[in-house]
Order: structure tokens, then sequence, then C-alpha cells
């Protein structure tokens, strides 16, 4: 689970450095990266190769585009984008990174500012979403490049539990938010399928049975843990990536590959 790749140091970002790293430890130690519908079919019982990973981003950060897009292009990797779609607008493709054989290679002067993630909600809370979020333009170009896949996050990105004590208030704002963002991409990208990603990872029964209405079957948590064929595909676990080179990563992977030890090693992040 990622969110920022930005030289902005903040809460929930990797550096461009480190992401470059963890993408080439990655390929070196031979993994290869799932779609959603790879994923979905794992969980039904479906075979993937042995090192197989699936990599999300939430919320849709400009700096997706500037920094982690041209990586996983270099790599020929693919992951999922989870995007609030009330904050995507219209507008001109903005620049991103080079990459070389070592990594980033950061032309700084003509990319886009990319802030942490602090000052993304206050120009988001502000307005100015555009400032801060990927345009339809570079969705379109990540699309075709094969880096992205597009899956709601909502329309608003709305705590309805917070917003609604009333529990039919709060699941009708629910429903409502979730077939705005469906629609949005079934308008933009021909199609909305049912994966979506919950906004601060908050979920209740309420919201999984709004969810189930919607016509959503496979639904991202913020839980640490494996995923293994024949788990519930309404609580997907991830693991909370850090600023770290690619040995941290490989080393969480090794260990979330065991489902004996992944079981026990996230209990202890539970406590």
């Amino acid at each position: 689970m990622y969110h920022h790749v930005s030289p902005s140091p903040g809460l929930v970002t990797i550096s461009p450095a480190n992401f470059a790293d963890q993408m080439r430890g990655l390929r070196d130690a031979g993994y290869r990266t799932l779609s959603a519908r790879q994923f979905a079919d794992f969980l039904a019982g479906a075979a993937v190769p042995d090192k197989s990973v699936l990599l999300t981003f939430d919320d849709g950060y400009l700096d997706n585009w500037v920094y982690a897009h041209p990586v996983l292009q270099r790599h020929g990797f693919s992951a999922l984008m989870f995007i609030v779609t009330d904050w995507v607008k219209d507008g001109a493709q903005r620049a991103c990174a080079g990459v070389d054989k070592t990594g980033i290679v950061d032309a700084a002067a003509a990319l886009p500012a990319t802030p942490e993630h602090n000052v993304c909600k206050q120009l988001i809370a502000a307005g100015k979403a555009d400032d801060v979020i990927v345009r339809w333009s570079e969705i379109d170009a990540m699309r075709a490049a094969g880096t992205f896949e597009f899956h709601s996050h909502t329309h608003t990105h709305t705590r309805w539990d917070a917003q609604c004590p009333d529990a039919g208030a709060k699941s009708a704002g629910l429903a409502g938010d979730l077939a705005a963002a469906r629609a949005v991409l079934s308008d933009r990208l021909g199609s909305a399928c049912d994966h979506l990603c919950w906004p601060q990872g908050y979920f209740d029964d309420d919201y999984l049975a709004v969810a189930a209405s919607a016509g959503f079957r496979h639904l991202y948590t913020v839980a640490p843990g494996a995923n293994q064929p024949g788990d519930d595909p309404r609580h997907i676990h991830r693991i909370v990536t850090k600023d770290k080179p690619a040995g941290w990563l490989l080393s969480r992977l090794w260990l979330y590959r065991r489902p004996t030890l992944a079981r026990w090693y996230a209990r202890g992040r539970k406590r």
C-alpha cells in the first residue's frame, strides 16, 4: 500500500530513490505484478506465479504520475490506483521524471511541485485538488502505458460514519458517494469494476452492506496480513510500505508469503 512517492518528506510518503530501489529489487528478485482481475482470480483459487505481488496506491496524488509511473514503466510493472473521482480534473499532462537504469533522474526544475501529505490535504480542502491530484489526461496516459489501472476510492472521500450519527443517513450518504464514483469511472474510463478501497481504511457492517448493494465485491482495508486463496474478498489485507530501500520490502514479502509466519506477525502488529 503506497500513497505518495515524492521528494517532500512526510506522512505516508516514500522518496523517489527508495521507491525506485524497491521496484528494482522486486524485478531482480523475480517478482511480477498482478492486475485486479488476476488478484481476484487468485483469491478465488486460480494459480499465479510463485513470486507475485499486487501494488496499490491510494488517493491518486500527482506524485504517482510524476515519480511512480516512470519507474513502473521502466520495469514493466503495473499497479492499482484508487482515485477519489471528485478530486480529478481536466487539463494538460504535467511533466514526469525520467528514469535510467539506476533509478530516478530527477530533473527537479522541470517537474511540478509534489507537496507533503498534510499540505495536499489542505489544498484539497481549499478546492485546489488539481494542484496535487492526477488529471484525466495523466490517467489516460498511464492506462495507455499499462502502468496503472484505476478503481474507486469513493467520489468525495467522506467518512459518512463521522458525518451522520443516524445509521440510515450514513448508509444513504455512502450509497450516493459510491454511485457517483461509479458513474464518473464508467463515463471517463468506459467501465467501473468491483474493487473498492475504503477512505482512511474505515468500514463497518453498514458499509459492507452498502458496498455489496452497489456491486463491489473486492474491498481493500489497511489491516496488515496475508491474502490467501479462499480468503474473504471483502477484507483484503495490505502491507503498509515504508520509506526504506528494497531490502526492507523484500524481507516483508518473504514473511507474508509464509502463511503461518504472516498470521503471527500480523497479530503482533495489531497489538
